[in-house]
């Protein structure tokens, strides 16, 4: 597992996740932006963060842009969480994805997002072959959700 993390820039930080975060909050979904909350695997405190909810399929999906951060570290302990839109709540059950399986979802993932988290794929993109999609999938965990579970 590489212990690949793209740091957000400031702007991102400071102003467009926090907005995001605001809006879903009040129940506003940005392109099928979420509130993820997961508890701490060190701490067992809900932590949240903003994430983008793909769906494929009638399957239903969370990416990770910026590579292996805390969330992801907190999703595989935890096994699962709640994603927020403002006053709804669904808990969920969350199976990781193999590597060898993500090069589909990443696709969909760059297709709907690429211009906001883009910088954070190393040049690859949604018309990248699959094996430029393969190379970048270990640095990218995706997690299958199950809703109610």
């Amino acid at each position: 597992m590489s212990a690949h993390v793209r740091k957000p820039g400031w702007f991102t930080v400071n102003v467009l996740n926090r907005f995001v975060a605001w809006l879903t909050r009040r129940g506003v979904s940005v392109w099928g932006s979420r509130v993820l909350a997961v508890r701490g695997r060190k701490s067992g405190q809900w932590r949240t963060t903003p994430v983008n909810l793909l769906a494929i399929d009638g399957r239903q999906y969370l990416v990770a842009p910026r590579g292996h951060v805390q969330w992801t570290r907190n999703m595989r302990a935890a096994g699962g969480g709640e994603l927020h839109l403002g006053k709804n709540v669904e808990e969920f059950t969350a199976t990781e994805v193999a590597d060898d399986d993500k090069a589909p979802i990443l696709r969909a993932y760059l297709k709907r997002w690429k211009a906001e988290v883009g910088v954070f794929f190393d040049g690859v993109g949604p018309d990248s072959s699959d094996a430029e999609l393969r190379r970048i999938a270990p640095d990218h965990p995706v997690f299958r959700i199950t809703v109610g579970g």
